[in-house]
């Protein structure tokens, strides 16, 4: 049996997400292959509970560390309980954010020591790297008024002020500088069809390697 691979879809807040995780999960089923769809913070029942404490905006009196610690937690069981048993078996795991994320938000964006991030980091999930991180980049302004003009309510991180979330968007985009081949930038500006096609090339070619 063949080893699976991990595809993390992250970056922006409105950028289409959801859409085009949707979009990829149905192209690898169609394909052939056993999909098991995850995210972060969450993924597991433990971690479920956490997203609910890490994203509420009931908890602003948490701190940075705290909720650092809370991510590498989530993490550490979502790695042992679902990623590693699901890979084992031959499954592609599709997951909404991963580890990219916390170095965007917690590093670049909060400002968090590097060293820090990692070493909790990789405390949760060792040497493990996901095979690729698709990152859909927009423009954070245009991001919430996406975000905003479904209705959605924001949760306690996408609630913090623009510069803050102009930092993250900075994280992914120098982590992917720094790790070309684990990470493929598709500009989400664009219509949400091509962004689609953009991701389903990615996969495709990624797959074929």
């Amino acid at each position: 049996m063949n080893k699976g691979i991990m595809i993390v879809c992250d970056g922006s807040n409105g950028a289409g997400k959801t859409t085009v995780i949707k979009a990829i999960e149905k192209f690898l089923i169609d394909s052939g292959h056993e999909v098991v769809l995850t995210r972060e913070p969450g993924g597991t029942p433990i971690g479920e509970k956490l997203r609910e404490i890490i994203l509420s905006k009931e908890n602003p009196e948490m701190t940075d560390l705290t909720e650092l610690m809370l991510f590498g937690a989530g993490r550490a069981q979502h790695i042992q309980e679902k990623i590693i048993p699901s890979l084992n078996a031959g499954k592609i795991v599709l997951s909404d954010r991963f580890d990219a994320a916390t170095f965007s938000f917690q590093h670049y964006a909060r400002g968090l020591d590097f060293d820090l991030v990692k070493s909790v980091n990789d405390l949760a999930i060792g040497s493990f790297k996901p095979d690729i991180n698709i990152i859909l980049d927009l423009d954070p302004k245009v991001g919430l008024e996406r975000v905003r003009g479904r209705g959605d309510e924001l949760d306690r991180l996408e609630d913090e002020d623009m510069n803050f979330l102009i930092r993250a968007r900075e994280g992914y985009l120098e982590q992917a500088k720094a790790e070309p081949s684990l990470f493929a930038i598709i500009d989400a500006s664009v219509s949400l069809e091509e962004v689609i096609n953009k991701a389903l090339i990615t996969v495709k070619n990624h797959l074929n390697k």
